[in-house]
């Protein structure tokens, strides 16, 4: 069997985002020999596994996050390389500034999935952004295949570096359970990590404006930002900023049960809430940006500004369904596909 080794999540079980739920699902499978790294500072001794699902486990006395991702992920390198992986699966670019160096220790397949272009996002500094960009270019050079989850993001790495890049996005339907009932209670969702490119001041002031009642989930409490936002809105009568929920059956509920999902990422590939929504086949509002667009194949409706976004809701017919979102996901974005897409490649 060939050992594969995946680097840069937190580790499963999943607890975080969108590259451990994939990894959860990658963990699955039973004909490679899988290794997934973990962070010791998100997983306390109690709770650790040493196999989940049909994964060894690693814990390292990392947090997986920030500054101290770069050395999480570079002493996991070197553990596969000492560990003689046959092929490693790299999640984000922070570690691999020291590829060219783990590639004259190890004969490994290298194949990185670059994420978001994360040295655009508007929460890293100058130095940050010029670290993660440097970081992206030695990854591009220095790996065997370069994953994009998102055509955007591929069209910019050939672009950018003249390199075709394989792309793979993410499941949605473990989101979706088989006996949602699917209905419109008047309400708006939104979702998303609190951050300004996810544009969330500006929907919320478009709400304010409107007598839309907006469900609005999100980590307020992590940031000056989200605390800022949270006194200055959760007095309107029509918003309800309520805190992260993780119980998937809780999400379903809310997803079910909204008129719209209004969706302002305007950094990253192909966003995880994103398609999780689309199988729920609902009204789709999202910022316009190429990302976006490439998600949805131009089948949702776009808004580029606050103005923009008041007018789709106060023109909004009473039809809560957009079952293209739906066809889309059942074709693109399910995990049995990114599974076999995933080996596909690193079996080879």
């Amino acid at each position: 069997m060939k050992k594969v080794h995946i680097i840069g999540t937190v580790g499963i079980p999943a607890c975080y985002g969108g590259f451990e739920t994939l990894v959860e699902y990658l963990a699955e499978q039973q004909k490679t020999d899988i290794t997934v790294y973990c962070s010791g500072k998100t997983y306390s001794k109690e709770n650790r596994k040493h196999i989940y699902k049909n994964a060894k486990l690693i814990y390292l006395p990392f947090k997986a996050n920030g500054l101290h991702s770069v050395i999480y992920d570079i002493v996991s390198l070197f553990i596969a390389a000492f560990k003689k992986a046959d092929s490693v699966l790299i999640l984000g670019v922070s570690g691999c500034l020291l590829l060219p160096a783990f590639r004259l220790f190890s004969k490994a397949k290298v194949v990185t999935n670059i994420d978001g272009l994360e040295w655009k996002r508007d929460k890293w500094g100058k130095g940050a952004k010029s670290f993660l960009k440097l970081s992206e270019r030695i990854a591009v050079r220095f790996s065997d295949v370069i994953i994009s989850d998102n055509q955007a993001i591929a069209d910019y790495v050939k672009e950018e570096y003249n390199v075709s890049s394989e792309v793979i996005a993410y499941g949605g339907d473990h989101a979706f359970p088989s006996d949602a009932n699917i209905c419109d209670k008047g309400y708006a969702l939104a979702l998303c990590r609190i951050e300004p490119e996810n544009n969330v001041a500006m929907i919320l002031q478009a709400f304010s404006r409107i007598n839309k009642e907006l469900i609005f989930v999100g980590n307020w409490r992590n940031s000056a930002f989200g605390l800022e936002l949270l006194s200055k809105y959760s007095s309107c009568p029509n918003i309800k900023m309520l805190d992260p929920i993780y119980d998937l059956d809780k999400l379903a509920e809310l997803r079910a049960g909204c008129s719209l999902y209004v969706h302002g990422h305007s950094a990253g590939g192909t966003n995880p809430s994103l398609v999780e929504f689309m199988h729920f086949g609902k009204k789709t509002y999202c910022f316009d940006c190429n990302y976006n667009r490439a998600s949805t194949e131009n089948q949702a409706f776009y808004f580029s500004n606050e103005e923009e976004l008041c007018q789709l809701i106060q023109n909004d017919d009473s039809c809560h369904e957009n079952p293209k979102m739906a066809e889309i996901a059942n074709r693109r974005y399910t995990w049995e596909k990114v599974r076999e897409q995933y080996y596909k490649i690193l079996s080879r």
